[in-house]
């Protein structure tokens, strides 16, 4: 089965949702607009049910088949937030928020799901149901944990859930998954370094904290090169480093260092996080000062169940003829509370030759739109087949 016509014919409707949503981007939790557009297109096409308010400003729709013999439901999962960048493709539906964009794809993702809603509740050719999730703050906040901390799962008795994102560098409307882990734990830490700060001119009064603060950061490298098995994979970035002084004669009493470590194993993780806060502590030390460690366990590892993932991968190839092997991803998703509470898969969809995601340049491409709406669309009519 190709891509569903039904999707080509909507397909000028379903971009105008999208550009609409890329012209008026929202960040984190304050989804407000988008989430009542959401809730209003989903009420307009006459889903059973429409829930507001989840996770904060999370929307689920609910739409039932023409039968309901096997009592299942599940679960199709698109974020709305936005990211805090400037856009700067010069479209003339850019953003008019400034310092905010899509330049992620949510937009996409949104109206993708929101495309398959309307062919769902227009054909209802599955026996069971479908809860259609819209979640905010995937972008940092955790909005897919507040929703499942909100009893979305119980609420309507969710067994498994699906999720797709974009991906620049794929074939437009091709897609790739793999199983097990996929995405990355992320995690954030903060070291604050104290020392004795002076006179840039008598150094040797001093507890030059950028002298310490500079070992650490280096030292943090052999985390990944001397701590790890060198087959796992483990990611340790220093992001920022913000002195104390902003002076050009003054050695700075205090640094402070930003960053995130990466990992697809929960030893590894556990490990990095002890080494971290053991050499940040054990090298300010060494030269007489001190740092303190504020370590942050983020999203966890997302990992595509077995079943489920060879499912969706069936699926790709019955929409696009084929589904590649996807590669390990060291960013963070936060599908991944989703899929912890419940069997899922996540997918990729290509958006082509763009540019990257979380770049002032990128867009979304809207020739994806209807192979991802005929793949959410055909996960439910195969997953949950009429009587």
């Amino acid at each position: 089965m190709p891509v569903k016509n039904r999707f080509a014919e909507l397909l000028p409707e379903i971009t105008a949702w999208r550009r609409d949503l890329h012209e008026n981007p929202e960040i984190l939790f304050e989804t407000h607009r988008t989430s009542a557009m959401v809730a209003e297109k989903l009420r307009e096409f006459g889903c059973d049910e429409v829930v507001t308010g989840l996770g904060r400003t999370g929307v689920v729709g609910i739409i039932k088949g023409k039968s309901d013999k096997s009592g299942r439901t599940i679960g199709l999962r698109a974020d709305m937030d936005a990211l805090p960048i400037h856009e700067e493709t010069g479209l003339d539906y850019a953003s008019k928020t400034p310092g905010a964009m899509h330049a992620c794809g949510h937009d996409g993702h949104t109206a993708m799901l929101l495309g398959a809603a309307k062919y769902l509740a227009e054909t209802r050719n599955f026996d069971g149901t479908v809860a259609v999730i819209f979640q905010p703050a995937e972008e940092g906040g955790g909005g897919g944990r507040e929703m499942v901390d909100d009893g979305m799962m119980e609420r309507w008795n969710i067994e498994e859930v699906y999720g797709m994102h974009n991906w620049p560098g794929v074939p437009t409307g091709q897609f790739a998954i793999r199983s097990g882990p996929f995405f990355a734990a992320a995690d954030q830490f903060d070291i604050y370094v104290t020392g004795r700060g002076g006179h840039a001119a008598k150094p040797h009064d001093t507890l030059d904290t950028t002298v310490i603060a500079s070992h650490i950061v280096l030292a943090l490298q052999t985390i990944a090169s001397r701590n790890a098995d060198p087959v796992k994979q483990v990611v340790v970035s220093v992001t920022s480093f913000e002195t104390g002084s902003k002076a050009y004669n003054v050695i700075p009493e205090t640094v402070h260092l930003k960053g995130t470590v990466r990992t697809l194993d929960p030893g590894i993780q556990d490990m990095a996080e002890e080494r971290l806060k053991a050499i940040a502590e054990g090298t300010a030390a060494t030269f007489g000062g001190a740092a303190r460690v504020d370590y942050r366990r983020g999203y966890p590892v997302m990992i595509n169940a077995d079943a489920q993932t060879e499912f969706a991968a069936d699926v790709a190839r019955a929409v696009a003829g084929d589904c590649a092997e996807a590669p390990l991803v060291m960013g963070g998703e936060d599908f991944a509370f989703m899929s912890n509470a419940r069997p899922g898969a996540y997918i990729l969809v290509g958006n082509g030759d763009t540019a990257n995601v979380h770049h002032p340049k990128y867009n979304f491409n809207d020739e994806a739109i209807p192979a991802g709406c005929s793949w959410w669309a055909e996960i439910v009519e195969r997953r949950l087949p009429a009587a």
